[in-house]
């Protein structure tokens, strides 16, 4: 098929590679333009621009679709699809109707659940036991669209959202090829009314560690902010971001460091905290950050 491939992140990058190992003819490669980044605050390429460029890829990347010039542009590559995964800007009609068979979105959760930005992370802050993977069709509601295939997936008991996205993102894109070798016979299934739910954009006031909450929320949250923004406490004025976690057995003043293993008291039960980074330094496993730092069994950190 005539593919337009529309993409961002790192996610994206497996679902692109998949497509052209397929056989699939791409048309173009649409991506967010450039951004500053690193020290030097130089102009980037996304992670679907430079592996794009690799592959030999036409790259595209408008800071809006709502000209009448770029839509122009996108209905001239007289594609069969779209395929969308993590793009970044929202679609106009005039986009979605372009593609003789629309534009397909590969969206990671079980819809109606997680509707929106941020669905891993809110999977695993939420406690759920399984996500996955959706291929939909794209309308203009936000991830409404009727659903072509469908894929799900324990969350493993540790799993961090880094961890849970890479597992997504290649299963996307077996599900998307499969969706494709598909789509004459598959039928769209709508979405059902009930259980709707909407991962709005995790906000960095999210992030800080509220020891006196129960051990399993504070375990969710550490989980499903790792990496980004990073779930973190004060240590002597110094921010630490914890990585990876555990549930423990132990008890005491939330907050309190129970042992040298790095086990914390919650309002109840405990963490055992597992990867850590001070600030402006590389993380670091519990055991070598305890060597540099040593946080004292008794200690009582910041309720946040």
């Amino acid at each position: 098929m005539r593919v337009i491939f529309m993409g961002t992140p790192e996610f994206s990058v497996p679902v692109l590679d998949a497509l052209v190992l397929a056989g699939h003819e791409i048309a173009a490669v649409y991506c967010q333009p450039p951004r500053p980044a690193g020290r030097g605050k130089k102009d980037r390429p996304s992670a679907v621009q430079q592996r794009a460029a690799a592959l030999g890829l036409p790259v595209r990347y408008p800071v809006s679709l709502k000209t009448d010039e770029a839509q122009a542009e996108f209905a001239a590559l007289d594609a069969d699809i779209a395929v969308v995964v993590a793009y970044g800007l929202i679609l106009p009609q005039a986009v979605l109707d372009a593609p003789k068979s629309g534009c397909l979105n590969i969206h990671a959760s079980l819809l109606p659940r997680w509707r929106g930005a941020a669905p891993i992370h809110r999977a695993i802050m939420a406690g759920d036991e399984e996500t996955g993977v959706c291929i939909m069709q794209m309308e203009a509601g936000l991830d409404t669209g009727p659903v072509l295939l469908r894929a799900a997936t324990p969350i493993r008991s540790t799993e961090t959202t880094i961890e849970l996205h890479d597992r997504l993102s290649n299963l996307g894109a077996e599900l998307i090829v499969e969706a494709l070798r598909q789509l004459p016979e598959l039928e769209p299934e709508q979405q059902p009314d009930v259980g709707v739910t909407y991962a709005s954009k995790i906000d960095k006031s999210e992030a800080r560690i509220d020891w006196s909450r129960p051990a399993t929320d504070v375990d969710r949250q550490i989980r499903g902010l790792s990496p980004f923004p990073g779930a973190w406490f004060d240590l002597n004025d110094t921010r630490v971001k914890v990585l990876a976690s555990a549930l423990a057995e132990g008890g005491g003043t939330a907050g309190e460091v129970l042992d040298a293993s790095l086990t914390v008291a919650c309002g109840t039960g405990a963490v055992r905290l597992i990867r850590l980074q001070r600030a402006g330094k590389a993380a670091q496993d519990a055991e070598t950050f305890q060597r540099g730092v040593q946080i004292a069994a008794g200690t009582v950190l910041s309720k946040g």
